[in-house]
């Protein structure tokens, strides 16, 4: 719903050439919300971004899911990925749904909603100092053999603010800083590399776009 309110900037997002994941149809808790609204909201986001321009997302993050929503999203049958989880700093696969879907875990943690909750961020330089804490600790376990990934959560109108957004480039220049140990992609590049390169053995994955995969490194 907010795509369609909103034509300049999916005009802005398509011409930037970013991944845009579903965040749903609505910002609701679907934990109460009946499994044919939600197949159909899940139907109407994808049709959503066709029509806007901004081709149909091939991944999903509910935010506030319930015990259906992954079904439903493996049942629509064009994601790659969803990313309502928190479980792991790498992604991983579920083979409950018929099968291989791939989770690409998400954060509550590196993430700019800790400036609007008590006991959370108050600057943009705690900001930066635990992003750069936490890369720094996950370059060290990489260089011992098991690379990572790192999310971090932004909100344009959280840490977009101009204090905030100091934090914000600080830590983007620390983590360019690092070169090839560091790869800065987008969700559906993570996607295409684990499709690849991590398939679930004896399951086949000949019907998985595998462009732009790479080579896995720490991940951002």
């Amino acid at each position: 719903m907010a795509l369609e309110r909103n034509p300049p900037a999916c005009k802005a997002m398509a011409r930037a050439g970013w991944e845009v994941a579903s965040h749903g149809y609505r910002w609701w808790d679907y934990q109460n919300v009946d499994e044919a609204m939600e197949r159909e909201h899940i139907q109407r986001t994808v049709k959503i971004h066709e029509e806007m321009g901004l081709g149909r997302p091939v991944g999903m993050y509910q935010g506030k899911p319930n015990v259906n929503t992954r079904k439903l999203v493996v049942e629509e049958g064009g994601f790659l990925y969803d990313s309502d989880s928190y479980a792991d700093d790498l992604p991983y696969w579920t083979t409950e749904y018929g099968k291989p879907h791939l989770i690409i875990p998400y954060t509550l943690s590196e993430n700019d909603m800790r400036f609007a909750i008590p006991n959370g961020f108050s600057h943009g330089g705690e900001f930066f100092t635990y992003l750069k804490d936490s890369l720094s600790y996950l370059i060290e376990e990489g260089k011992r053999g098991t690379p990572k990934m790192m999310s971090v959560g932004l909100h344009c109108r959280l840490v977009g603010r101009p204090g905030r957004a100091k934090g914000l480039e600080d830590f983007l220049d620390f983590a360019k800083s690092f070169g090839d140990d560091v790869w800065i992609c987008r969700r559906d590049e993570i996607a295409s590399h684990f499709y690849k390169n991590h398939y679930p053995e004896g399951c086949g994955n000949d019907s998985v776009p595998m462009e732009n995969s790479t080579k896995m490194r720490s991940s951002l």
